[in-house]
């Protein structure tokens, strides 16, 4: 099943409660003015698109409608599809050519963090690709076991210290144990928890201090993980986290969990962040590369259902 499918699948909810708003807009559609842009506003804010980015993409939509017909369902749907391409980020891909390359993942806990890991070193793995994972979470008991099990699973290797370690120092030595073993990509946990925003600075800090100065010219990747279903939280938590530190991505896991999907444009439209991976069920593969088009395509009501 590719990625359209699943994600037509796990934005089942969202796209219907999007098609009873816009069959409401559309049942007496002739021609964009005032009451119908202030409805179409309301339904995107109603899909978790967040009152600013609807009111954009709304404004953009009335742009449009002003150099080009719109009076019919698919003439509009077409330009609400994209106003909402142009308003996301475009590069979702993960740039990790050199070797090795790093992966430094992000989150508060209970978001899928260390499943994600786990997904991620398994999809590298079977690339054929040796992977290396730092459980840099010594904050909390079990996250070094969680990844230890990721790990045998996936056929990756791990660097663990005790519960409590320094984390900049799991850091270290993973990268002196890939640079050893050859490793083409290093997977760093993070503790989900800290007791405020500048001890999440402090850690990161350090963390990416040491990246630079052992790894200076390696392409990394900076991850989020955020939790679909918690809606605009995730929005606050991933501009919390970006102030922290430079965000490369978002893996957004559970978005078939949410009647939101919204939320997929909220975050890379509203903060500036693409979202690169995407989590749409429990399977080894179901966290998937993010495809900007494919993903509107299974958000927005097909025309037959508006009309």
């Amino acid at each position: 099943m590719g990625f359209f499918d699943k994600i037509k699948m796990g934005l089942k909810r969202t796209t219907e409660a999007v098609s009873e708003q816009f069959n409401d807009i559309m049942s007496n559609f002739v021609q964009i003015d005032a009451e119908m842009l202030e409805q179409l506003e309301e339904a995107l804010i109603l899909s978790d698109l967040g009152a600013t980015v609807a009111a954009e993409a709304t404004e953009k939509v009335e742009d449009c409608a002003k150099h080009q017909r719109v009076d019919t369902p698919l003439a509009l749907r077409c330009v609400l599809k994209d106003v909402l391409s142009d308003m996301m980020q475009q590069d979702t891909a993960l740039h990790l050519d050199t070797k090795p390359a790093v992966i430094l993942v992000i989150g508060v806990n209970g978001v899928g963090k260390t499943t994600s890991i786990g997904k991620i070193a398994s999809r590298y793995v079977s690339q054929g690709k040796k992977v290396m994972l730092s459980a840099a979470d010594t904050f909390r008991a079990a996250a070094a076991d969680q990844l230890e099990i990721w790990a045998k699973r996936a056929g990756a290797d791990i660097v663990r210290h005790g519960e409590g370690a320094d984390p900049a120092a799991v850091v270290y030595d993973s990268i002196a144990a890939a640079k050893a073993r050859g490793s083409d990509v290093i997977i760093i946990d993070t503790a989900g928890r800290l007791h405020n925003k500048q001890n999440l600075m402090n850690e990161l800090g350090k963390i990416d201090r040491i990246i630079t100065r052992e790894l200076p010219d390696a392409d990394r990747e900076t991850l989020l993980v955020l939790d679909a279903t918690t809606g605009q939280n995730a929005v606050h938590q991933a501009d919390a986290f970006n102030k922290a530190a430079k965000l490369t991505g978002i893996i957004l896991t559970k978005l078939d969990g949410t009647a939101k999907g919204g939320i997929v444009v909220a975050i890379s439209a509203g903060l500036g962040v693409p979202v690169k991976l995407v989590g749409v069920g429990e399977g080894l593969d179901d966290l998937m590369d993010f495809d900007r088009s494919e993903f509107l395509e299974a958000l927005l009501p097909p025309v037959e259902e508006m009309e």
